[in-house]
């Protein structure tokens, strides 16, 4: 293939286009900030509580009010009981101190769509 002028200026332009994007994806996956971070940090319970949930031995004491509160379902999201479920929950979560958390991109780690964030208090 013969190297043309317009082939030069296309070669030019990807390679320009490429410095300027590098950056941007590496910035993109760089770090995590928030609550919806790998390994949890900030002890999130999913709304409304499910049967399927995993419990942990250091769960928060607000996450034990809310299970308390509404006993855990097995609906699925979209159905009646389940947005009573939410609404509920979401009430207790509100009432034992907690701040309500949507859920915008799902993850194997943060499946569901809400979740209370549990007033921890900090390390003295």
């Amino acid at each position: 293939m013969p190297l043309t002028i317009n082939n030069l200026f296309q070669l030019a332009a990807l390679l320009i286009l490429s410095s300027f994007l590098n950056p941007l994806t590496a910035y993109a996956q760089a770090s995590c900030t928030g609550c919806l971070c790998p390994g949890d940090p900030c002890q999130l319970c999913p709304l409304p509580p499910s049967t399927n949930d995993k419990i942990s031995e250091n769960d928060p004491e607000t996450c034990q009010r809310i299970r308390a509160d509404v006993p855990p379902i097995a609906d699925l999201p979209g159905s009646n009981a389940y947005f009573a479920s939410l609404d509920k929950s979401t009430m207790a979560c509100i009432k034992h101190g907690g701040d309500v958390i949507k859920n915008h991109r799902k993850s194997p780690e943060f499946p569901a769509r809400v979740y209370c964030k549990p007033y921890i208090t900090p390390a003295k």
